[in-house]
């Protein structure tokens, strides 16, 4: 059994920091591309677009907004940020954005396709780098997380609540939902805990 105090949430070595800058990129740029895919978001995603077809906001500073307001609703909840968790709630949007901008308007049914599978398996993967940095949970990991905490209800059902409320009121609002949407939400728990295994440099237990 190991006395070691764990790592900061704040202060990171050049290393620790990069690999939290290059899986929050990464994981932006692979929202970004399954919106390219035109083939259905993430549920967050779709409620970030949904924001964004009803204000001047663009999809990633929709995103940025949106984990803004999460981040206030962890002040009741008592959770406590680092600066993983400030990154995320910045640089998540900003990548969606850069890379909306940098892919074509009018995709190939190929390229859209290719633009789904790889926008999953780049959020998995940057996923699997921020989360071992071990430097604080992103705005909606931490509401799940506070309010598992706050109401003793499982993890896995408060997770699913949180992501079909953000999926309904998206939906709602006209964000797009379709197959994407349906194979993101199969396939990024296992991909995330696959990348885990193989990038992060902390057990899954201590994040």
């Amino acid at each position: 059994m190991s006395g070691a105090a764990p790592p900061s949430r704040w202060r990171a070595s050049p290393r620790r920091f990069g690999r939290l800058v290059a899986g929050l990129w990464m994981f932006g740029t692979g929202e970004g591309l399954v919106v390219h895919s035109d083939l259905g978001n993430s549920p967050w995603t779709v409620l970030s677009e949904g924001v964004s077809l009803h204000t001047p906001l663009s999809i990633g500073v929709a995103t940025i907004a949106i984990s803004g307001c999460v981040l206030l609703l962890w002040i009741g909840l008592r959770q406590r940020p680092g600066l993983g968790t400030v990154l995320n709630a910045i640089l998540i949007g900003v990548a969606i954005d850069v890379t909306l901008a940098l892919t074509s308007d009018h995709p190939g049914i190929v390229e859209r396709w290719l633009a789904l599978v790889g926008g999953v398996a780049l959020v998995a993967a940057g996923s699997g780098f921020y989360l071992g940095t071990a430097l604080g949970p992103g705005p909606r990991d931490g509401l799940m997380t506070g309010l598992h905490r706050v109401t003793g209800i499982a993890v896995a059902r408060v997770r699913v609540a949180i992501e079909l409320s953000a999926l309904a009121a998206g939906a709602l609002l006209g964000g797009t939902v379709g197959f994407g949407t349906v194979f993101f939400a199969v396939t990024i728990g296992p991909a995330v805990q696959l990348a885990l295994r193989l990038l992060s440099p902390v057990a899954p237990a201590q994040l």
